[in-house]
Formats: C-alpha cells, sequence, structure tokens
C-alpha cells in the first residue's frame, strides 16, 4: 500500500508539471479595487542575507522560497482553498494571485490561470530534474514560487502551479 502511494505521488508530480509553455507567458494587467493595490514598484526590490531570511521565514517557507523547494501535492495550506480573497508572497507581502484566478487543476498544489498582474511575477527556464519548465519567482523578492505550464483553462490556458508555502492568504472581508 505504501508503494503504491508513493507511485501515485511521483506519476503526478512528474506527468503534472511536466509541460512548460513554448514562450514566457505575457499577459495584460487584470481590473484590480483601489484596496488591494500593490504597495511597492518594480524599484522596490527587496534583498537579504540568507540569515536575514531565514529569521523571518518559516523552515518550511524557507526551503520554498530561497532553496527552490517544493511541498509535496495535496499537503500545502491552500490547494483544496475556496475563500475569496487575495494571496500574497510570504516573503514580502507582494499581492501575487486572486482566487477569481483559482481553480481546481487536480494537481495538488494551488492553480492560478493569471498572476494579479503582469508586474508582479519573473519567469526563468528550470531544466532541473531533466524536465524543461518555467519557474515563477516574487519580482521583488526573487522568492521562488513554483512553475507555470501551459495546461490551464481557456482563454489563457496557462496553469499557475504554486507552492502553498511561497503564499499567505488574505481572505475578503465582507
Amino acid at each position: 500500500m505504501k508503494m503504491s502511494i508513493a507511485l501515485m505521488l511521483f506519476v503526478a508530480l512528474t506527468t503534472s508539471c511536466t509541460t512548460a509553455p513554448d514562450t514566457i507567458p505575457t499577459h495584460t494587467t487584470m481590473t484590480k479595487s483601489d484596496s488591494l493595490k500593490n504597495d511597492s514598484t518594480q524599484s522596490d526590490k527587496i534583498t537579504k542575507t540568507d540569515q536575514e531570511w531565514k529569521a523571518q521565514l518559516t523552515p518550511d517557507q524557507y526551503h520554498i522560497l530561497r532553496e527552490k523547494g517544493t511541498e509535496r501535492a495535496y499537503t500545502g495550506a491552500y490547494w483544496d482553498n475556496h475563500a475569496t480573497g487575495i494571496y500574497k508572497c510570504a516573503a514580502c507581502s507582494t499581492v501575487l494571485f486572486s482566487s477569481d484566478q483559482k481553480f481546481d487543476s487536480g494537481c495538488g498544489w494551488p492553480s492560478f490561470s493569471l498572476p494579479w498582474d503582469s508586474t508582479v511575477v519573473d519567469y526563468h527556464v528550470d531544466n532541473s530534474y531533466g524536465m524543461k519548465r518555467t519557474e515563477v519567482t516574487c519580482k521583488k523578492c526573487g522568492g521562488h514560487l513554483g512553475h507555470v505550464f501551459d495546461d490551464g483553462p481557456p482563454p489563457t490556458n496557462l496553469r499557475y502551479c504554486i507552492n502553498s508555502g511561497s503564499m499567505i492568504f488574505e481572505e475578503k472581508r465582507k
């Protein structure tokens, strides 16, 4: 039984997260309410030492955001979150994603069809583990968030597969 679960997790990891878009995604800025705009500008890049990041982040957050780690599928806090709100970078509080763009992809990680806007993330070619993928990082602090794939729903056909540990969810107040 344990072997079957391990095999299923391996298959899920290697099949659901291996298709990278042919080009780095580009899109237009989403409409957002004034109360949820990012407070920072592009010139506000955050640079900290490893010791400063370790003091600020939990060990899991540090592993994901600073060491490009990942959490196991179906274990993160937000993969099955259906509440309305925004997802912020756990390292710098930049608004990254909205629940409006979240969907259930079945891959075990939170999945989004678009970031908050085109200025909050950067894209990098990632050929690690024998796969061709597009890594997504926070533009403000450089933290690793996850990867983007071209198997998402229309109209973008993109799936931003993001680690829960890289984000903090802020529920919309009623």
